[in-house]
């Protein structure tokens, strides 16, 4: 299992490949997430927003995170499964699934939707970590439709169980204020185009989605940061972000899908609808990162 002291580096979450005909891709999924360990990533995200999480029936989330835990016993590299959903009672249960096929830890998305209380959202996060899985919280007010209070972040990072937080709240004032506080459990960036200033208030690293493409040079950002190499890897991000723009312009994972596929890596960039084919003109723009 996963403990907080690991939590930090570059975790990739990966996309769910798909055939044409809609189901599963299993046979790129093994090449696949063996690429990213190859790279050097500190772990795998199964099933997360990237993952098409909505779409993906129980099922296919244990032969995923089944694949995926066979791949990455042998790198040594956990596998992080996205079990959140806006009803308790169904997260505790997939968090429980998730662990029973091979997860390492769970990220538990805040609850969507419902808009619940801080209190019931701190109440949630109790429920999910009785499991016994680790648990990552995930602040995404874009796709949550609730912000977390800075508070109500420090109260879910002491519940046990509960080893870190990915932030995505779409800027860095929650990590400026975590760090002031003196927050002792790991936070990771997931809003990519903050990596690198997320680093610079604090942060232990990233969850980043844009980190399937260009995967050695997202570690290097990390790296040079570490070894305080503050303007090499404040440059080095510099040349990674219209990569990060051109994969956000429209919605994840399609533009990602459509970059993996035209790289070979998976065989084609089918997705569940309610997500549709990029445009034109975004594949043209894409087209200089194949």
């Amino acid at each position: 299992m996963l403990n907080e002291q690991d939590l930090k580096g570059i975790f990739v979450p990966v996309v769910t490949p798909l055939l044409e005909s809609g189901d599963l891709d299993l046979a790129s999924w093994e090449p696949y997430l063996g690429k990213l360990l190859e790279d050097g990533v500190s772990g795998i995200v199964v099933n997360g927003t990237t993952g098409e999480s909505p779409t993906v029936t129980l099922d296919e989330l244990a032969a995923l995170t089944t694949a995926a835990k066979s791949v990455c016993r042998k790198a040594e590299r956990p596998v992080i499964v996205g079990t959140g959903t806006n009803d308790t009672a169904s997260t505790v249960r997939k968090t429980a699934f998730a662990g029973e096929h091979g997860a390492d830890a769970a990220l538990v998305v805040v609850p969507y939707y419902s808009r619940p209380s801080q209190e019931g959202i701190i109440a949630h996060y109790k429920q999910a970590a009785r499991t016994g899985l680790p648990i990552i919280a995930y602040e995404v007010p874009s796709r949550t439709g609730i912000r977390l209070a800075p508070d109500t972040v420090r109260t879910i990072l002491e519940i046990d169980g509960v080893i870190g937080l990915k932030d995505s709240s779409g800027g860095i004032d929650l990590m400026t204020e975590l760090a002031r506080s003196g927050s002792h459990k790991p936070v990771l960036c997931g809003e990519d185009a903050y990596f690198h200033a997320m680093l610079s208030t604090g942060a232990a690293g990233g969850m980043l989605a844009s980190a399937n493409i260009r995967t050695s040079s997202f570690i290097e950002i990390y790296e040079q940061f570490g070894q305080g190499q503050l303007e090499a890897s404040r440059r080095s991000f510099g040349a990674l972000l219209p990569l990060i723009r051109l994969l956000f312009q429209e919605s994840n994972p399609a533009p990602l899908k459509w970059l993996l596929a035209r790289q070979g890596r998976i065989q084609s960039d089918e997705l569940r609808l309610p997500l549709t084919p990029i445009s034109n003109e975004l594949r043209e723009q894409l087209a200089s990162w194949i």
